[in-house]
């Protein structure tokens, strides 16, 4: 491809609403152009960057066994409706209807595709003969996302790798997960991306057990929480914390009685801890949930923060929600942000901290008061295990300096960009779509699902975001639009086009795709277009070194060129570009 024929609008400014690196050199380079708030254009270098990255993804899943095939994007809101994901997504979900002939449909734009392939099935799928069966594809999703951001990593149109499997056991869906998290491990690394595979919580998605593909990066919107020696990493909502165990021990009866303070106008735990002079580590903060509605309190340092899907857990709940100020009353008989566990008419569950918070200022269960001194043992009680601990529970957010729960090393904070999810489904969409299959017995069975995501658009977008210098974009062989770029010195020079067309020749035949940059332009600017654009390998042909009978080659991760003659150059950068496959290859697990 000669660049005179392509399409390729660099930028030599950032964006002024760029906001970070991905964004800005995704435009600066000439790969995407916005059309609207959350929708993109992919111009040609950026496309070739997707397709490369569909391609790998092509590889790895039909090397897993799965089925590629093509779902459509617009489906029926009865499908949503019949799984309880319409009331679930609420306004993402982009629904809207139409009218045909003489009434209308309610249809709605996949931002998934559980309730269409789990249709689908539920009309083939007889058998436990046919199972198991996963499928894939790769297509636009839409999501009503509300602040469209940072370029392309937050979209409300978006290209996905969705895949789903169907089992007729639990064995069988593990080891069918199994296999695609590893074929995600592969498919993130021939990509050239770092990342760091977490436990996850499934969100609204449903299913219990899931894992996210994350690539480290400042700019990213999650949080991972990551231990360097034992290598455990996991969302924020799902990280568990290190248990310090909690021997009963008898009360320290030389603990001062405990006394109740008035406290008004403390609408905080900083505005408490400097009214009382204290740290929010010597406070017991107590919270009033709804757990399937019924009122539970959880109790919390003062300087830690509810982990909303813990508690669920913890509690055996299916349903988890802040209670209202009148529940709040009823149990404390306090406004909200006076209740303590002194008192406390509803049952209560503690952190695995709270043992350690002795004496502790607690709320009062009165306006505007607390209490001062409240020591465990003495003036409220938690329940008892049989190895005579404190029956407590994993009920914060991890923070920074935490154990790790692995027994080893330390919690560290990590932002991320999510570029890939598995989930273990099971049984929640074939139940609510009625996907049945006849077991060994003949008996009727529900279908066992996995699901596996993974974000085309991010990867590039991740890869901007973590691959690039000063000058532009640092990118792989495996993902760059082109591999090599040849940039030229003097237009219309017969020598130079001989050995250009030559070379053109050459490593095309040999499959490498190739960019000639012929434009009549100044060396210094088509040497920053080629690495503002992240060519690896950039090939320089005229000037005085081609009258010496060299070309020069630019490795775009290098800091130094190499000159090579130009007799057999061409074989020359063949052997070169194996080389660095070979070397982007070796960080591929098998």
């Amino acid at each position: 491809m000669r660049w005179s024929q392509s399409f390729i609008p660099t930028l030599k400014e950032n964006p002024s609403d760029a906001e970070i690196p991905s964004h800005q050199l995704m435009l600066r380079a000439g790969y995407v152009r916005q059309l609207m708030a959350g929708a993109y254009t992919y111009l040609p270098l950026g496309w070739r960057s997707i397709r490369k990255i569909e391609a790998i993804i092509r590889e790895e899943m039909d090397a897993t066994g799965a089925l590629e095939m093509l779902m459509p994007a617009l489906q029926p809101i009865d499908l949503f409706e019949r799984t309880g994901r319409k009331e679930a997504f609420g306004n993402v979900l982009i629904n809207f209807n139409i009218r045909r002939q003489n009434h209308q449909v309610h249809l709605a734009l996949g931002p998934t595709h559980e309730e269409v392939v789990t249709d689908l099935m539920s009309r083939h799928i007889s058998s436990y003969r046919q199972l198991p069966m996963t499928v894939y594809q790769i297509q636009t999703k839409f999501r009503n996302e509300e602040r469209p951001r940072f370029g392309v990593l937050r979209t409300s149109e978006f290209i996905m790798k969705d895949a789903y499997s169907f089992h007729s056991s639990v064995e069988s869906l593990s080891e069918t997960y199994q296999k695609i998290y590893r074929a995600y491990c592969r498919i993130f690394a021939r990509c050239g991306l770092e990342y760091l595979p977490v436990e996850a919580e499934s969100g609204p998605i449903g299913g219990d057990a899931s894992h996210e593909f994350m690539a480290p990066a400042a700019n990213g919107e999650d949080q991972i929480v990551f231990c360097r020696k034992t290598r455990y990493a996991a969302n924020l909502e799902r990280a568990e914390t290190g248990r310090v165990r909690s021997q009963v021990k008898p009360v320290d009866t030389a603990l001062p009685a405990s006394e109740k303070l008035h406290t008004p106008n403390v609408g905080s735990i900083d505005a408490l801890c400097r009214l009382l002079n204290c740290q929010p580590t010597q406070l017991i903060k107590t919270l009033i949930f709804l757990a399937d509605g019924e009122p539970v309190a959880v109790l919390l340092r003062g300087d830690n923060e509810a982990n909303e899907g813990k508690i669920r857990r913890a509690l055996g709940a299916k349903t988890l929600e802040m209670a209202d100020a009148a529940t709040v009353f009823k149990v404390s008989s306090a406004p909200i942000g006076f209740a303590g566990p002194v008192g406390l008419k509803c049952r209560f569950v503690a952190d695995h901290d709270i043992p350690q918070v002795v004496p502790a200022v607690v709320g009062a269960n009165a306006e505007d008061y607390h209490l001062a001194n409240v020591v465990l043992g003495r003036d409220f009680d938690l329940p008892r295990t049989a190895e005579g601990e404190y029956e407590t529970f994993d009920l914060r957010n991890a923070a920074a300096g935490d154990p790790s729960p692995r027994g080893e090393g330390t919690l560290e904070l990590v932002h991320g960009i999510e570029v890939g999810h598995v989930f273990k489904l099971g049984t929640k969409y074939s139940v609510s779509l009625n996907a049945t299959y006849d077991d060994e017995a003949a008996t009727r069975q529900p279908l066992i699902m996995g699901c596996y995501g993974i974000g085309v658009n991010r990867i590039l977008a991740s890869m901007a975001e973590t691959k690039f210098d000063d000058n532009g974009l640092v990118l792989p062989l495996s993902i760059a639009p082109y591999s090599v770029v040849i940039s030229t010195i003097g237009v219309n020079d017969p020598e130079v086009d001989e050995v250009v067309n030559q070379l053109e020749k050459e490593l095309t035949a040999a499959g490498v795709d190739l960019l000639i940059d012929d434009r009549d332009q100044r060396p210094g600017v088509k040497f920053k277009d080629a690495d503002l654009i992240g060519i690896p390998l950039r090939v320089v042909i005229g000037g005085k070194g081609l009258k010496e009978g060299q070309v020069e080659l630019k490795w775009r991760h290098l800091p130094e060129a190499t000159k090579i003659p130009v007799t057999g150059a061409a074989q020359a950068i063949l052997d070169q570009l194996a080389t660095r496959r070979k070397e982007e290859a070796a960080h591929v697990p098998e």
